[in-house]
């Protein structure tokens, strides 16, 4: 049975319409307002508040927790400096994804490690002979994600200092009132914003100062469904959606190298000194000539897509939220899936992220993808383009909101 996060007594009733997910046990709000959409434009417009505190959550420490770090992640942990957080993959020894997440480096033998999916053993098995400490924190640390292009005003305006100067994928910690918190420029939105991180004990308090400090730009906390079709046109990839962790796979093409998934296949550091768990069968994939598949990013067009409908006597009606389910791509044969497809409102086109067959990955590859109209499937066409389909400069710039789009 699902429970509620330490923020659950301000999300439950906001969320008056019960739009209820399960999520690694836990209760998150699919929307709070009548429609996401109005979610989905304070992350694209203003600021929205995400409660991401389900994600699995560990603190590596001792003399060791580097050695572990770089023993299990296909990064380069001596590269990380304090104050920095890496987004990387840890693979099985075949070389197949076990799961994607972060790693920040608080101090300069202790690490915050966030996962999608539970990792404690797999951490605990890679441990064995290091002198290091993995505890368990993800009940007592709680997070909330500031996310949206108002989101360094709120926080400005939440702990009374400057956070212009903070990079992409930097931390530090900071005060906001009486609370102690870390944060992360880190996000799943694809759009500049933050990661608070709070003792769950603080969680309320935490929830109240940013609603407080956010008030005077509009922000509104925002639900699954509006974080899905940001974190789509950021081409971010879900665990269960997009990829399986090889845990889970019951046969083979269920599992997926870092190189069948976009982004994660150039953070793989064959030049580390460390050997890291699945590199040599990693190694022997590239020396093939790499992955037979690889994630892109699709395109499809409008014109054919509303000749489907009028041939039906329907006006076009896509599905206000994304589409998690996969369906067939072609090119002449089926060569893949699309995975994830949605109506992006900023872009104004439908975008599809996909596992295609690696001849067929090339930018500006034309491919079919299966539409189903009225219970009849046919087929739209798309193109190869590149990923991620948005990405604001304001994601990354340090410079002032007001001189970046």
């Amino acid at each position: 049975m699902s429970v509620g996060t330490a923020f659950y007594p301000r999300t439950a009733p906001l969320n008056t319409k019960l739009q209820w997910r399960e999520w690694s046990g836990y209760l998150a709000a699919s929307a709070y307002s009548d429609s996401h959409e109005i979610e989905y434009n304070a992350i694209r417009e203003a600021a929205a508040l995400i409660d991401v505190s389900p994600l699995y959550k560990y603190l590596v420490s001792g003399p060791d927790a580097t050695r572990l770090v770089d023993r299990v992640i296909t990064r380069d942990a001596s590269k990380l400096a304090v104050g920095r957080v890496y987004y990387t993959s840890w693979c099985n020894e075949d070389g197949r994804v076990v799961d994607d997440g972060t790693v920040a480096r608080l101090e300069e033998q202790t690490y915050r490690w966030t996962a999608a999916d539970s990792s404690l053993r797999w951490l605990r098995m890679n441990a064995r002979g290091l002198d290091v400490e993995i505890e368990d924190v993800s009940e007592r640390i709680s997070a909330l994600a500031v996310q949206g292009p108002l989101s360094r005003d709120v926080l400005e305006a939440a702990t009374e200092t400057s956070w212009g100067d903070l990079k992409y994928f930097g931390r530090r910690a900071a005060q906001i009132g009486s609370i102690r918190v870390d944060v992360s420029r880190t996000g799943y939105t694809g759009d500049l914003g933050y990661e608070v991180w709070v003792e769950s004990a603080q969680a309320i308090e935490l929830w109240d100062a940013l609603v407080l400090a956010g008030s005077a730009y509009g922000i509104r906390p925002a639900g699954r469904l509006a974080l899905d079709i940001a974190r789509i046109e950021a081409g971010l990839i879900l665990i269960e959606v997009d990829f399986d962790s090889v845990r889970r796979a019951l046969i083979p093409e269920q599992s997926y190298s870092p190189f069948e998934l976009g982004v994660l296949g150039r953070f793989v550091d064959f030049e580390k000194s460390a050997e890291f768990v699945g590199r040599r069968a990693l190694e022997r994939e590239q020396g093939r000539g790499g992955p037979p598949r690889r994630l892109v990013g699709l395109e499809l067009e409008w014109e054919p897509l509303e000749e489907l409908y009028r041939a039906k006597g329907l006006t076009p009606t896509l599905e206000p939220a994304a589409s998690r389910v996969p369906v067939p791509v072609y090119a002449g044969r089926q060569i893949g899936k699309a995975t994830s497809t949605t109506w992006s409102p900023t872009l104004k086109k439908v975008v599809a992220l996909a596992s295609v067959a690696a001849d067929q990955s090339k930018l500006g590859t034309r491919i079919d993808v299966e539409w189903t109209v009225e219970a009849r499937r046919s087929r739209i066409a798309g193109t190869v383009v590149e990923l991620p389909f948005f990405n604001p400069l304001r994601k990354t710039s340090t410079v002032a909101r007001s001189a970046v789009p």
